[in-house]
């Protein structure tokens, strides 16, 4: 059902965490562990923000399974980015394309997805309808993900981004019990304006798609005193991934259900996460 991974913290060079760690994102996209599927190969993303263009985000999207492209290998070693989303992509029925590739943006903004909306096909003239019409413009790929993401855009996501999303998911879950589907949300997803990142892990059943968060800094030193990527972590520095990046006991923190988190400046929050019905 994909994996993702976001790093908020210090610029580091991309591909420290996409290639360089024993079970960084470009393995999981061929050895998952915790995924739906082992494999997910239908497809990648990266998206980062640097100081450049006014702080709006770069993107870089392929079909190609990610194991496999040598660009995405060369770009990562060269950008050094504070704030970036990495996505690997199994697909759920959709087509294997690039615009349905994550993360998917709008101005300053980025967004991934790992789950599905069940009943999507039978939903998904509803949901667009009910998009902003300017926004409705912007949907170019056939996936329930970017539909979400332009929901939440929708009703507020640039104001009150945690908010825009409880609003976005309370109606696609209305709409699929309208439509006869016991649990149409499942999922974790992650959102971004460059300066703060909010995640969320959610499911109609309770039963969602794992989500890790990485330890504060100074546990994760003290435990593991003799790793040199991990000394050189400062304060403030968070990895929110799908699964660990690294089998280093302690350095983890699973995050619960129905639960988002806040990463900013300064620290994180912890807090729950209530969809909100139209």
């Amino acid at each position: 059902m994909c994996r993702w991974n976001a790093y908020f913290g210090q610029p580091i060079v991309i591909d420290e965490l996409l290639f360089r760690t024993k079970h960084g994102l470009i393995d999981q996209s061929l050895h998952s562990r915790m995924g739906a599927e082992t494999t997910n190969g239908d497809g990648f993303g990266l998206g980062w923000y640097t100081p450049v263009n006014g702080g709006t985000p770069g993107r870089y999207r392929s079909v190609s399974p990610a194991w496999n492209d040598a660009n995405l290998r060369d770009l990562a070693s060269h950008i050094e980015s504070h704030l970036f989303l990495a996505h690997v992509r199994a697909t759920s029925g959709t087509s294997v394309q690039q615009t349905n590739c994550h993360p998917f943006g709008h101005g300053r903004w980025l967004f991934v997805h790992n789950g599905l909306v069940d009943g999507f096909p039978e939903m998904h003239r509803d949901l667009l309808l009910a998009l902003e019409p300017a926004l409705f413009d912007e949907v170019e790929g056939s996936t329930d993900s970017e539909v979400l993401f332009r929901l939440a855009l929708t009703f507020g996501l640039e104001e009150d981004p945690l908010g825009a999303l409880e609003r976005a998911i309370g109606l696609v879950e209305a709409t699929g019990h309208e439509h006869g589907v016991d649990f149409p949300m499942q999922g974790t997803m992650a959102v971004s304006d460059g300066e703060r990142l909010w995640a969320v892990r959610y499911s109609t059943e309770g039963r969602s798609r794992t989500l890790f968060m990485s330890q504060d800094v100074d546990t994760v030193r003290r435990l593991h005193p003799d790793n040199p990527r991990l000394q050189q972590m400062s304060e403030g520095d968070r990895i929110i991934v799908s699964e660990p990046v690294a089998d280093l006991q302690g350095a983890w923190l699973e995050v619960p259900e129905s639960t988002a988190i806040v990463v900013e400046p300064g620290g994180h929050e912890q807090r729950a996460f209530e969809p909100q019905s139209p």
